[in-house]
């Protein structure tokens, strides 16, 4: 593949909700532009872009595929992304280092729950955008149905630029309303405008004239004036309205039978930006903010946006170089760590496969393998002149499972396959909790958690179980006790002995502290480190129902000591025994975690969202509506809505998203309480 100047690339990525044809697309797109030989079906599992075994398997997308295609003397860096929610950090990856975007739609469904938040991701990174209405040869596809749901669910701006000839299984091609001319079957053959369609797209055609005129000052003049405008002045305006984002155009065929296919390549060139009609992009500089061109000669930027593992080559980290030129087999400077690297063999990439380069010029998008200290979201530069582009930035987990190792082999690997994968995959988080002694995978829902699983399985050999994570409850105290105990021990020679009296106060949000107020040397200074530590040593044990201690001051005052038989263990044992009387006496309270809840769903739902919120102990703190769509701000007690993915899929027919992020702990509702105690004591029993 040959070497294109910047204002010739097109970084492009391909978005749907899942099922609405992208890979299927993308195929086609391919099969066109003379990349591969034939169309490759998704359900024969030999498609570009789906080559992971997991999506041969699963018949979906799992990660991003960069494909590359030559097509009039540009090139399209084509990026196909999954559909499924479950993989949003693959498409904001994406999304990330990408010039624009197409919203692949099913032209049966129309627009679905993942349209919505596909568009939303475009929105985040401000990308000019087409929709293309797919699989019109289906039955029940609706063209003009889909554009209606377009114009008043995702954006107002959006306008067809090309209508449909026939319906159904009849479909036949399409009508180009800018140039009024017709084109026919998989290789768009030029044609006539048939007369069954030719006053519906002179109806069309005038809605774009009018969309398009409205965003130029010289074309609204002429178009109000009754001029005609000439055809080569409305490409010009669309183009530069659709780069503005002023413009979404609509445009339509079918990936399975390659239909119009190459009329959606032909719009990409001509109206979708290069990197250079992007503008300049803001990087932090040694002297603050630094603006950046998408230019060759510019100062070296290079981002580093996924990283997989290869059995075979090792760590492989996909890149945009956003300016400046890339050279294989140089030093550069990873900015973000303030590490050097050592950069190999640079490769442009289409599926699986990559091809060697001498370099990457600015816009292009590429890999390396093998760099040691490098990491998704980093930036790569010279340490001559360092800049760090702003990093990637994802939506935390909401869907947790407790991972235990089926064989003591299968533990010996765990920690080092799940930290792979992690890395990886920057929307899976990785924590022990010491609380309830268990290895927890926050994941983004059901079916990432079965595709990492699987991962480590087929990858590095681990086999585990899964269960519900338990919750982390925590004990503390509601008011403040005094207590002593002596600990007292003759068993020949030196003895044991050691004394003391402690105050045990709450201390909200405070965590823990210690401090002493001894006065005359009934406890000597040096016992003092022995006395914190048997009260630390304790906090990992409440008396209630074994959950660790917070929010509690505990103060030395007073205590005893022997000159011979005194020492650290004694006063160690001493400080422990006289903290949980301090914890008996302090009336224990069991505390649970809080979460806020960030929910957005239609309008429609909201009733039943907020009386599923009611049922689960949480409170809203806050409601409002933009465009037909609500967003609720609860919090809520992480036990109530652990799987909380679940209900909300339920009321909303997975039209509704939301996010979880831990707030602080709260008591624990007495009735609730003692059956929470009640199921720890019975857990530790049969341990």
């Amino acid at each position: 593949m040959k070497t294109y100047p910047t204002e010739r690339l097109r970084n492009v990525g391909l978005f749907s909700h899942g099922g609405a044809g992208k890979t299927s697309l993308a195929e086609a797109m391919l099969f066109n532009a003379g990349a591969t030989t034939r169309l490759g079906k998704v359900d024969e599992g030999n498609t570009i872009s789906d080559f992971d075994p997991d999506e041969i398997k699963r018949k979906i997308s799992v990660q991003l595929a960069v494909l590359p295609i030559e097509w009039k003397d540009h090139k399209i860096n084509l990026i196909d992304t999954p559909g499924y929610a479950d993989f949003v950090g693959e498409t904001r990856e994406a999304a990330r280092v990408l010039d624009a975007a197409v919203i692949v739609l099913d032209a049966v469904g129309g627009v679905e729950v993942g349209t919505e938040q596909v568009w939303r991701t475009a929105d985040d990174y401000s990308l000019p955008r087409f929709v293309w209405v797919n699989k019109l040869q289906r039955e029940n596809a609706d063209f003009f149905r889909t554009v209606e749901q377009v114009r008043d669910r995702l954006s107002s701006q959006a306008v067809a630029i090309q209508i449909p000839i026939g319906r159904e299984s009849d479909v036949r091609g399409v009508v180009d309303l800018i140039s009024m001319k017709a084109y026919l079957g998989p290789k768009a053959e030029e044609n006539e405008v048939p007369s069954e369609v030719a006053e519906q797209a002179a109806t069309f055609r005038e809605r774009l004239v009018e969309t398009i005129c409205e965003t130029d000052d010289e074309l609204i003049e002429k178009y109000l004036g009754g001029e005609e405008v000439a055809a080569d002045d409305l490409v010009k305006a669309l183009r530069v309205g659709t780069v503005a984002g002023k413009i979404v155009p609509i445009l339509c065929g079918s990936g399975m039978t390659n239909l119009a296919v190459t009329c959606l390549l032909d719009a990409i060139v001509d109206y979708l930006p290069s990197p250079v009609d992007r503008g300049a992009v803001t990087a932090e500089g040694a002297s603050g903010a630094e603006q950046l061109t998408a230019a060759d000669s510019g100062p070296l930027a290079a981002f580093i946006f996924k990283t997989t593992a290869d059995q075979h080559v090792g760590r492989i980290s996909y890149l945009r170089v956003y300016s400046g030129v890339l050279r294989s087999n140089t030093h550069v400077w990873n900015s973000t760590r303030q590490r050097e690297e050592r950069l190999g063999q640079l490769f442009t990439i289409r599926g699986k496969t990559h091809e060697p380069v001498p370099q990457l010029c600015a816009g292009e998008i590429g890999s390396v393998a093998k760099l040691a200290e490098t990491h998704t979201g980093d930036t790569l530069c010279t340490k001559e002149h360092q800049v760090t582009l702003p990093s990637l930035s994802f939506p935390n987990p909401t869907f947790s499972v407790a991972v235990y190792p089926k064989t003591k082999a299968d533990l010996d690997k765990l920690g080092t396959a799940l930290h792979r994968i992690a890395e990886e995959d920057p929307t899976l988080r990785l924590r022990r909790e010491v609380s309830t002694n268990e290895t927890v995978l926050d994941a983004m829902g059901d079916a990432h958690v079965d595709i990492t699983v699987e991962r480590m399985r087929r990858k590095f050999g681990v086999e585990v179980n899964l269960q519900t994570p338990k919750v982390p409850y925590k004990e503390t105290i509601q008011r403040s006790t005094k207590a002593e105990y002596k600990h007292k021990k003759q068993t020949g020679g030196s003895g044991q002995y050691g004394h003391v009296f402690l105050e045990v106060e709450p201390l909200p949000g405070g965590g823990f502290e210690f401090a002493e107020k001894v006065v005359g040397g009934s406890v000597p200074r040096n016992f003092f480190p022995a006395v914190e530590k048997g009260v630390r040593e304790s906090l990992g044990e409440g008396v209630l129902a074994g959950y660790p201690i917070v929010d509690v001051k505990v103060t030395l005052f007073d205590g005893s000591y022997h000159d011979v038989d005194s020492n650290e263990v004694s006063f160690k044992i001493a400080s422990s025994q006289a903290f949980k009387k301090g914890l008996q006496q302090g009336n224990p309270v069991l505390l649970e975690p809080i979460v806020n809840l960030e929910i957005k769903v239609p309008e429609e739902f909201m009733g039943d969202v907020l009386s599923d919120l009611n049922g689960k102990r949480c409170r809203v703190l806050g409601m409002d509506t933009d465009e037909g769509t609500s967003t609720v701000h609860a919090q809520g007690p992480l036990a109530e809505v652990q799987r909380y993915s679940t209900d909300l899929r339920s009321i909303t027919g997975g039209r509704g998203t939301y996010s979880m992020k831990f707030d602080h702990y709260a008591e624990v509702p007495a009735h609730l309480a003692q059956h929470v105690i009640d199921e720890a004591k019975k857990a530790k029993a049969e341990a």
